[in-house]
Parts: structure tokens; sequence; C-alpha cells
């Protein structure tokens, strides 16, 4: 049967199909591909601080400074920053109002000794487990520290006097000694570093353990917080630039950039991906339309072998199997045209310190399009076949 309907077959027609469908998948799994490999060159990888979150803060002047001005937040002001449409929620930082001397306990003595402060945020902020991430009166005091005190300490302090320097991992085990003195009482704590933070520019404590120490030690008044962490619908959205830069607000440390460059990113490889979708469906048609013209032309035969007795689907498998073919060369081919565009960029994304996302995303939606191109054609010749019964 195959013998009998092949002399008609255009290679010409085919060639041009295949092309236009391995272009079409090709740019779609690369797209992908590309953007779960750069991705984390964008992200902001903070184990304590969740995702799409912004800390804010007044631009201080020195003009405001010298007249007595104050970089707080009123309560006007943080109601409408919730009534934006791209804010989902927004939360306070809490300062101590008390006087906090910390000191390291090396070998049964205090080596260094040093004013310190406390802030706190409300528990849903932080992505800490709450075996960690909580204070019981008597115990232990747990902390997370910006990252930059602890490079400031590494390269800056240690190297100018000749201390030791110290991992994140050493640093959560050296134990703490925190005084805190206000209220005519003075008494100190130990506490731990439970991890550091790159987003988080300053020393957090568990929101309960400073409402609890702000009412022994403190001097009884709430100041308006001086900071805002704001749980944004996407961190690149181009309206909070906007607003923040009306409002004289700053986005602390590079979130705000690095979120913009991702927003970006995700629109410029949902066009791409949008082109190749476009490009596959156009090249489905053309695979359609020579398809129907092959059929056109083996008609008689096609009804021939009917009468004689094969059933619509024994005359349909010859195209069949050769779509089938087309396709699944077409989709190994893809996929090795990734990997050669993978081989190229991935070494620079490795100087950067990013080792490349893994495979199975990209091929598995290559695979699951041209499954369903596949199914369409099927569906498509068996139909016509039957139009002939």
């Amino acid at each position: 049967m195959w013998k009998l309907l092949r002399k008609h077959i255009s290679v010409g027609q085919f060639v041009g199909f295949s092309l236009a469908n391995l272009i079409g998948l090709g740019i779609v799994i690369v797209a992908l591909q590309f953007y779960s490999d750069v991705r984390p060159v964008f992200d902001d990888e903070d184990g304590f601080l969740k995702k799409d979150y912004l800390v804010i803060t007044r631009k201080v002047s020195g003009a405001g400074a010298l007249l007595g001005g104050t970089a707080a937040f009123d309560a006007e002001a943080i109601a409408d920053l919730k009534s934006q449409p791209w804010v989902r929620s927004v939360g306070e930082f809490s300062t101590s109002s008390y006087a906090i001397y910390a000191s390291v306990n090396v070998g049964g003595g205090r080596a260094m000794r040093t004013q310190f402060f406390f802030e706190s945020l409300p528990s849903e902020y932080i992505d800490v487990s709450q075996d960690r991430w909580n204070y019981t009166p008597g115990g232990e005091i747990p902390v997370i520290m910006s990252k930059d005190y602890l490079s400031l300490y590494n390269f800056g302090y240690a190297t100018s006097v000749g201390m030791p320097q110290i991992s994140e991992g050493m640093a959560e085990m050296i134990p703490l000694m925190f005084t805190l003195t206000g209220n005519g009482r003075s008494e100190s704590f130990s506490g731990r570093i439970v991890g550091f933070s790159n987003r988080l520019n300053t020393v957090i404590v568990p929101e309960e353990f400073m409402r609890w120490s702000n009412a022994e030690y403190g001097d009884g008044t709430s100041p308006a917080p001086a900071r805002l962490i704001v749980e944004v619908n996407s961190p690149g959205d181009v309206r909070i630039g906007e607003y923040m830069d009306g409002h004289r607000y700053e986005v602390s440390g590079d979130k705000a950039n690095s979120s913009k460059a991702n927003y970006f990113l995700t629109i410029v490889v949902g066009i791409v991906v949008a082109v190749g979708v476009l490009i596959s469906a156009l090249s489905f048609f053309v695979l359609m339309l020579s398809i129907y013209l092959l059929l056109q032309k083996n008609v008689k035969k096609l009804k021939d072998l009917l009468l004689l007795g094969y059933s619509p689907s024994e005359v349909a498998a010859p195209y069949v199997r050769l779509v089938v073919a087309v396709n699944a060369a077409v989709l190994v081919l893809s996929v090795a045209l990734m990997l050669l565009a993978r081989l190229y960029y991935l070494p620079m994304l490795r100087a950067m310190g990013v080792e490349g996302a893994s495979l199975w995303l990209s091929i598995g939606v290559g695979v699951l399009l041209l499954s369903l191109i596949t199914v369409g054609n099927v569906l498509a010749i068996r139909r016509k076949v039957r139009s002939l019964w």
C-alpha cells in the first residue's frame, strides 16, 4: 500500500514543513531554556525574605535633616501605599526604644563589645521555620543579620587589626550576649545568629521579643516606622518605579533594578515564545495543505482500496506513519538545536556563578507542543479518508 501511495509525495513540501516546524519549535524550547538558565542571575536568592517583597525608605535630604524633618512614614503615607493596585500588603519595621550593647563571648571572656540596635518585622514576611524563629522568655534571642555586616568585619575590621575572618556557618555558632538597658534596668540575654540576609540591611529579631522588650525597657512610645516592607504583585512593574520617584521613596539594595530586568526578560521571552508558537501553527497548516493535496491526487486509489475491503484506518496508516516520523525527527533536531545554543551561552552564565537549570521543562514543552500538532495532523488525515468512504 505504501508503494502505491507514495508516488505523489512531494519531497519539497515535506522538507518545507519540516524546516518551518523546526524553526518554530526550536525558537520555543531555546527561549524557554534560556529563560530558565538566566533567571537565577536576576532572582534575589534570600533565604529569609520571601520573593516579591521590597524594602522602602524615604529619601533623606540635607536641608530636611537640618530643619528637623523626619524620614518616618505617617499613617496617611502608609494608607496611600496600601491603596496602590500593585500592592498586596504592607508591613512596618519596629525599632527598639532602649539602649543595647552586644558582646561576643570567646573562651569565657568578652572579646568585643559595641553598641547595637534591633528591628523586627511581622512574622509573615520572614521565611524561617518557627523552631528557629521563636523567642521564649529566658531563652536565646534569634537574630537575622545583614550579610554586609559580616563582609565589613571580614574585609574591613578583621584584616586591619589581624583578627580571624569567619564564615556564615562559623558566625552562626558564635554565642552572643545582648545587654538591654532602659527604665532604670539593665539585663543581659544570650543570642545567636540564625542566618544572614542579602536584602535586609539591619538586625532583625522576632516581633514578640521586640514587643516584650520595648514594654520592659523602652520609653513607652511607638514611633512611626522609618522603613516599610511591601509585598507587590510583580516587582518589575513600571508603576512601582514611577510611584517611588514621585513620592521620593527609595528601594533598599538593587532589588528594584534586578526585578525590572527580570520583568523585561519575562516579556521578551514571552514575545519570542509567541513567535515560535505562531511559526509552529503555520507549519501545521502547511503540512495539512500538503496532506490534502496528496490525498486529492490519490483519491481514486484510496477509493479503490476502500472498495477492496481495506478499512479507513488501514488506508490512512501510511500517511499517519509519515507524519509521526517527520514530527519525531523535528523534535529530535529541535532538542539538538537547543543543546547547541546552550553550549554557546552557558559558559558566560557560569562566569557569573550560574550553573544552569534543568532541561526537562523546555523538552517537556517541546514534546507537548509537537504532540498536539501530531494529534491534529492524524485526526485531519483520518477525517479526510473517512470522507471518501
